[in-house]
């Protein structure tokens, strides 16, 4: 397992070791081991999976706040998506800014997105599953979600009219959500 530290506050690319033959493949999709000796030390509580069944969906940009908010590792089980992770901690340097990655279930990478972060994907295929490792329990009263296509983040989709849900279609901008991430809160 290769770990690659982005230089994004913590965001990192997970590839696995895959070991192929006439039978197909073969790899450790999670190793608590190796990721510690990498810096990546979170107790992962709960797993979440999450079928899109057309291409052009987008999910996102969705977060848990204080004072519970949530490390999660995702990686695509089925199909492929432009994975979109935003820096919502409001004291940090690249505070608002992205960075995006193609995550797929032939490339088998996945991505670490440390609590203070937005997430969001595009999905690339149709019956795409997506997976997701969290740190903490799901708690809906903590739940948020920024508006997918907020000028002031200004995510670089490639697409004009995605497939949204209802919530993500009439999320509020940045501008108007009561996020409250830092930098000291959020290690």
């Amino acid at each position: 397992m290769q770990v690659t530290d982005l230089d994004f506050g913590g965001v990192k690319i997970i590839e696995p070791k895959v070991f192929e033959d006439n039978r197909g493949y073969s790899y450790e999709s999670y190793s608590n081991k190796i990721l510690s000796e990498s810096g990546v030390n979170f107790p992962f509580v709960l797993d979440y999976e999450a079928m899109n069944l057309k291409k052009n969906t987008i999910r996102g940009i969705h977060f848990q706040n204080n004072p519970h908010p949530q490390t999660k590792l995702v990686r695509v089980l089925s199909g492929e998506i432009y994975d979109v992770v935003v820096d919502l901690r409001s004291d940090s340097p690249t505070y608002k800014k992205w960075i995006a990655h193609t995550i797929s279930a032939e490339n088998k990478k996945q991505i670490l997105i440390p609590n203070g972060f937005g997430h969001a994907f595009l999905t690339k295929a149709d019956n795409t599953v997506v997976l997701y490792k969290f740190d903490d329990y799901y708690d809906g009263s903590l739940v948020r979600t920024i508006r997918w296509n907020d000028p002031e983040i200004a995510i670089e989709w490639g697409i004009e009219n995605p497939i949204l849900s209802k919530g993500d279609e009439t999320a509020p901008f940045l501008m108007e959500s009561d996020v409250n991430f830092t930098m000291e809160l959020n290690k």
